[in-house]
């Protein structure tokens, strides 16, 4: 009996310690947007903190012609718009004075039928003449829009064509200057390391009340406490648990250490 009892006590004790890595609190796979010819990589940044200068670039000459192309024809189509829209109002003045008119003329026994159809006709001719300056506006704006919404595409495919990560370290670099890449082509890895992460696996007897456990790292206490905890057993780890703690950012990282989870 004193024997069980020893073993079952060894085994709680036991399962009250774990052991993880210190990791970065996160690591992001940095994959392309966009399909480019890589022109630069700063190789020299690896394992340094990043600035808001890029850390990889592609080739966007020929977007930045096609920007400055963009924004001639928008200017353009702008000129096209108000020269159209003077059109349009000086077709309004005369189209009301034709109806003006056609009304007096109407009322004029002393015109003939002839007379009163071709004034018909000529304001008939004058309104078609406002519908078709009214469209060609029309089609004036919806170009512009289109442009203003190529140039919108232009302008992210610059952007992520130019990739910075301010703040971040700059984990790996995974393609050299020189090489093209596809949409979904793995290009860094960055890493913030403002804070660190400890990932622990734990057993269901310490899932329960496991938000007030006391947490102890490398045998001291700490003022930290399970971050999260995903409470349905993890796929790989049968039956135990996946649970994090995030503590402040240590000098070195990828250290291992003990964790040990106790009661106030």
């Amino acid at each position: 009996m004193k024997l069980l009892l020893s073993l079952f006590l060894a085994t709680s004790l036991f399962a009250k310690t774990y052991y993880c890595k210190v990791e970065p609190y996160e690591i992001r796979l940095i994959s392309s947007n966009v399909v480019g010819e890589v022109v630069y990589t700063n190789e020299n940044k690896l394992g340094k903190k990043l600035d808001n200068k890029p850390y990889i670039k592609m080739d966007i000459s020929l977007h930045k012609k096609e920007l400055q192309a963009l924004q001639d024809k928008i200017e353009y189509l702008r000129e096209n718009v108000k020269s159209t829209q003077e059109i349009v109002k000086n077709l309004q003045e005369s189209l009301q004075k034709r109806e003006s008119n056609y009304k007096k003329i109407t009322k004029l026994s002393t015109k003939s039928i002839v007379e009163k159809d071709r004034e018909f006709y000529a304001l008939v001719s004058s309104r078609n003449t406002l519908f078709n300056a009214k469209e060609s506006l029309n089609n004036l704006k919806v170009q512009i829009t289109d442009l203003k919404y190529r140039k919108e595409q232009l302008l992210k495919t610059i952007k992520d064509k130019t990739l910075t990560a301010q703040g971040f370290t700059l984990y790996s670099l995974d393609v050299k200057a020189g090489q093209v890449v596809g949409v979904g082509t793995p290009l860094a890895k960055v890493a913030d390391t403002s804070f660190a992460k400890l990932t622990l696996f734990l057993d269901k007897e310490d899932v329960a009340n496991a938000y007030n456990k006391v947490i102890y790292i490398d045998g001291k206490k700490s003022r930290y406490k399970i971050a999260r905890l995903i409470t349905i057993a993890d796929s790989k780890n049968i039956s135990s648990y996946k649970a994090e703690i995030i503590t402040d950012a240590p000098k070195i990282f990828s250290q291992l250490v003990q964790v040990e989870l106790k009661d106030e």
